[in-house]
């Protein structure tokens, strides 16, 4: 059975609470942050596909692998969901429930190519990341490689940003992964969601039913913050204003137009992506950030940093900051899995530092002032003006980033995908318009590095990949002892 969405669909629904139906019909449609990044892929340098690649020890069970996909679709139904576009874009793009539905589309297995290496998979991985998505279909394809040497199969998993943020792509893996090799009994099929259709009609009903909703959303937040803010008015003008100013400079400072990168070398930018991967130790690298009285985030980008500043000594340039792009999870308790839950920053970090220790302290004096920005909880808001802007304007902001970089906490213990053990699991983020993205991915002991370089920026991925290697060794030196970064494949 398919459901029609009807434009009175959400005439009654209210039954429940007012509050709860309009929160409910906002949720139905793409967030402001999410319409940023599907508008900005007008360019083909901004697209913001997420690949991943978990290693496994053997090939995983097939009709296992099939039903545990089924079952996760199935609890987790944004994975059935598909995008449909109103009509004049009197609302953002809503999310609906793919009628036409084929798990077998999104899920696919074949040989992975010669010779069958890391390198080989990370070939497919970063070919498939480049290709964009079919917009008629739920936003996401996972590929199965089998013959890889010594017995040892890939899964190559590519999502689209607007699907899910990093964090909520592991929460999306606690349904699908088990954590012991025979799996777990996760009792019996749930129902399949209801698949829905939506006509021109109920397009246009429902956007103007999420226009109003919005409106409704906004004057009751609007009056219940009246009282309070009137009050602050009257009890202190002084702090009111200097407060509303420091907002509306920090709004300034997100949006800020940026014509020149920082870098005088990583200053081209093509179409082509490629990737790499290093192993570092995780308790090391914690160990690092603590004995700085910083974080595993500050040893992670005084690495990047590092590596970095080797990087442009190789090129004979000597570079005092870079400016980089760094996502600020939005993500409470209360949000369900899945959903793309972060704001990204654009703020210049420091490579003159020359002390490990000194550095790390910098980094987390820098990236602790941009969290306390008053802007970022605005973030959803400045995203809905910027939506207002031709895409060559959103482009000019972000292609003169020098790079980006992610922290995402992964499982703590061993995972297993339908009988087989995952060994690493390395996440790629986009570059969109940067020259390179590092991402840290810890999973059990090990941080998984992905590294995805803009081919244009940086031609020579080995001897980034080495400079970044050298970079990471000599913060986890500070950790003391000696702890050498895994370089996997070529």
């Amino acid at each position: 059975m398919v459901r029609t969405i009807r434009s009175d669909r959400w005439a009654g629904a209210d039954r429940a609470g007012p509050g709860v139906a309009m929160a409910e019909l906002l949720e139905l449609h793409m967030a402001q942050s999410d319409l940023f990044a599907w508008n900005m892929e007008d360019d083909p340098l901004l697209r913001s596909t997420i690949v991943a690649v978990a290693t496994l020890d053997r090939s995983p069970d097939w009709d296992r692998l099939v039903d545990m996909m089924e079952r996760g679709t199935r609890v987790v139904p944004s994975f059935r969901q598909k995008v449909v576009m109103p009509p004049l874009r009197m609302s953002p793009p809503r999310w609906i429930i793919d009628p036409d539905f084929d798990l077998t589309w999104h899920l696919r297995r074949m040989t992975a190519p010669a010779p069958g290496d890391l390198d080989a998979v990370l070939e497919f991985a970063r070919t498939t990341g480049m290709q964009s998505f079919d917009r008629a279909r739920p936003l996401w394809e996972f590929t199965l490689l089998e013959g890889l040497e010594g017995g040892g199969a890939a899964f190559v998993m590519k999502i689209h940003h607007s699907l899910t943020d990093g964090i909520g792509g592991m929460q999306i893996a606690a349904e699908i992964v088990d954590f012991v090799r025979e799996g777990t009994e996760r009792g019996p099929m749930p129902d399949c969601p209801e698949p829905e259709t939506m006509g021109v009609l109920g397009s246009v009903g429902d956007a103007l039913a999420y226009n109003c909703a919005l409106g409704m959303e906004v004057v009751r937040h609007g009056a219940a913050a009246a009282v309070p803010s009137f009050r602050r008015a009257v009890t202190d003008p002084l702090g009111v204003a200097w407060r509303t100013a420091r907002t509306a400079a920090s709004a300034v400072k997100f949006v800020r137009p940026i014509s020149t990168t920082l870098s005088p070398v990583m200053t081209e930018r093509h179409l082509g992506w490629r990737y790499a991967v290093l192993d570092l130790p995780l308790a090391p690298l914690k160990d690092a950030g603590h004995s700085g009285g910083c974080t595993l985030n500050d040893a992670f980008l005084a690495g990047v940093l590092i590596g970095l500043r080797n990087y442009h000594e190789h090129h004979g340039a000597a570079v005092t900051e870079l400016r980089v792009t760094m996502p600020v999870s939005l993500r409470t308790e209360d949000d369900a899995a899945g959903g793309n839950k972060v704001t990204l920053v654009r703020f210049p970090l420091p490579l003159d530092v020359f002390d490990p220790h000194k550095l790390m302290r910098a980094v987390d004096d820098r990236v602790a002032e941009w969290r306390r920005e008053p802007a970022v909880p605005l973030s959803g808001m400045i995203a809905g003006v910027l939506n207002l802007l031709p895409s060559p304007v959103i482009g000019g902001m972000l292609k003169h980033v020098d790079f980006l970089a992610s922290n995402v906490p992964g499982s703590p213990v061993p995972m297993y995908v339908a009988g087989a053990k995952v060994g690493r699991y390395y996440a790629f983020g986009p570059t969109i318009g940067a020259a390179v993205n590092v991402t840290l991915m810890s999973y059990d002991d090990v941080c998984c590095v992905g590294i995805n370089v803009d081919t244009g920026a940086v031609p020579d991925l080995d001897q980034l990949r080495e400079s970044l290697a050298r970079g990471f060794e000599e913060v986890l030196a500070v950790g003391g002892g000696h702890h050498p970064v895994v370089r996997p494949g070529a």
